[in-house]
């Protein structure tokens, strides 16, 4: 079926339509991933988007039971240059365009993904909608201008009940601001008894929990709409170790006074270069967040700045000064991406064991 993606800027892509035949409409951001298709559709960081592939061909090693970052995806539509609809894999078990199917998701091929990308790294990200071929343009165009963003992501994908992922080793409680299971993956590798709870959960709920450490998980949206979080993080810093990624790394920033903002067009792919700037060592790492955290709000706060993404000099990690917290911009559990960074995981895992022989 012909379809077209309408932009709010005015711009109009022609293509074909693939998956469920419903419009569909969101924020339209790009990923630069050659592979992970399937983890990004699944990625509950990406509520409320629709994703551009910028590599041209996906769909081309279809879609497997393993690979799965969350048992719905919370993404709104895929955008690819080139659909595949013969995969050629040993794990392969549907086509992408029957997994959009059976989960009621919206994608639209053969449009010029290229100028798209150019588009919103030169405007921005943008509003737009997959809609017929025959729904009147202006029409969409005057909607999306007016149209509000949603601002309750979080609370749309986060866990609405705690539940364990149980090990035999330290005691983790994990805070779903929209937790990929790669996290859960890592800390289970670990032997971590994990418990995983709703992101409204509070402070006194969190250390009635009596855990070793708290990992706040990566997320959609902007942090300041996460209500609850600051004063959440506020009251637990200092009595368990804290480890933050992605939106979990901004809410520390937020709670200790500093400030966030919205990047031009974000970073989304698993090609980004970090440097730590403690180690003097540079990682690969994989990304996919729409804020950052401001440099210079950092001055009057008790936090250090970590690392630093290579392309642009925005914030990537933080360390606290007096209590036992650090946070990442990037994803340390790939899925998809690169695996340079896992060993944030065992720095977590020790950071717990020391504070368990300080606190005896």
């Amino acid at each position: 079926m012909k379809k077209k993606l309408i932009l709010a800027s005015g711009e109009v892509f022609h293509g074909t339509g693939f998956g469920a035949q419903a419009e569909t409409e969101g924020e339209i951001v790009f990923n630069t991933g050659m592979t992970g298709y399937q983890e990004l559709i699944s990625d509950p960081s990406y509520c409320g988007q629709i994703v551009c592939m910028t590599y041209p061909l996906i769909g081309n090693y279809g879609i497997n039971r393993d690979d799965y970052e969350s048992m719905e995806p919370a993404i709104k539509g895929l955008i690819v240059k080139e659909l595949c609809d013969l995969p050629s894999n040993f794990r392969s078990q549907m086509t992408l365009d029957e997994l959009f199917k059976k989960k009621n998701l919206s994608g639209i091929s053969g449009i010029d993904t290229r100028r798209l990308t150019r588009i919103i790294r030169n405007q921005g990200s943008v509003k737009g909608k997959i809609v017929d071929a025959n729904v009147d343009e202006q029409t969409v165009i005057s909607y999306l201008n007016t149209a509000e963003s949603p601002t309750n992501q979080v609370e749309t994908v986060s866990t609405k009940t705690a539940y364990a992922a149980p090990g035999r080793g330290l005691k983790v409680v994990l805070v779903d601001f929209g937790s990929k299971l790669g996290i859960i993956r890592e800390l289970s590798q670990r032997d971590c008894d994990i418990t995983v709870v709703s992101q409204n959960t509070t402070a006194e709920e969190i250390l009635l929990m009596d855990p070793d450490g708290v990992m706040l998980s990566n997320g959609p949206g902007d942090p300041q709409d996460v209500k609850g979080a600051k004063e959440m993080i506020n009251k637990i810093l200092g009595k368990v170790p804290i480890f933050g990624i992605c939106l979990g790394h901004q809410l520390i920033a937020l709670a200790c006074g500093a400030k966030t903002f919205k990047l031009k067009f974000g970073h989304r792919g698993g090609n980004h270069p970090v440097l730590d700037l403690e180690k003097n060592k540079v990682a690969i790492t994989s990304q996919n967040h729409s804020y950052a955290v401001d440099q210079e709000s950092l001055e009057n706060t008790d936090l250090i700045e970590t690392h630093i993404a290579l392309n642009d000099r925005t914030n990537e990690g933080l360390r606290h000064k007096i209590h036992p917290c650090f946070s990442v911009q990037y994803h340390p559990e790939a899925s998809p991406g690169p695996e340079d960074a896992n060993y944030l995981f065992d720095e977590f895992i020790e950071m717990m064991n020391q504070f368990k022989k300080m606190t005896v």
